[in-house]
């Protein structure tokens, strides 16, 4: 008998961020710094997903994600879920809502920006609009999509 499921191996204490649209699972490793921890981490991309087609996740042994960190992630994965792991067992599911503000995670798209040449944070006020994501810039005021402000 052949088995055809695919399994990622289950952890006993941490986080697993599940949902992640396919594709997006390490820009959300390099920018949460999720290998920094030293802790084990497991992630699968592409797995089949019954809502989305095909999504990543991530594990990470023995690290549990504050609502500000979880939140933050939103803007990369808007429908992805926290999970809290303890025990092997799901004791908390946050479903995510994008902060209010974000600083050091973007850079501004606006060459003119007082943020490229001078020595400060990056720093975006975070809006959502007819179902997109906006982030204004509160250097220069600028609105842009999410698409296109690059990850500093």
């Amino acid at each position: 008998m052949e088995n055809s499921k695919l399994s990622v191996e289950a952890i006993e204490q941490g986080t697993v961020i599940d949902h992640i649209p396919a594709g997006k699972g390490l820009a959300i490793l390099r920018q949460f710094k999720l290998l920094h921890y030293g802790s084990a981490v497991t992630v699968g991309f592409n797995l089949p997903s019954k809502t989305q087609g095909s999504k990543d996740i991530i594990k990470v042994s023995g690290v549990w994600l504050d609502a500000n960190a979880a939140n933050r992630l939103a803007l990369f994965a808007p429908e992805a879920v926290v999970n809290k792991i303890d025990q092997f067992k799901v004791i908390d599911k946050q479903h995510l809502s994008l902060p209010d503000e974000i600083s050091e995670v973007f850079r501004c798209p606006n060459t003119n920006c007082a943020s490229h040449g001078e020595p400060i944070i990056s720093r975006f006020y975070v809006r959502s609009h007819n179902g997109q994501t906006r982030l204004k810039c509160h250097y220069c005021e600028k609105t842009f999509s999410r698409d296109s402000v690059a990850e500093a």
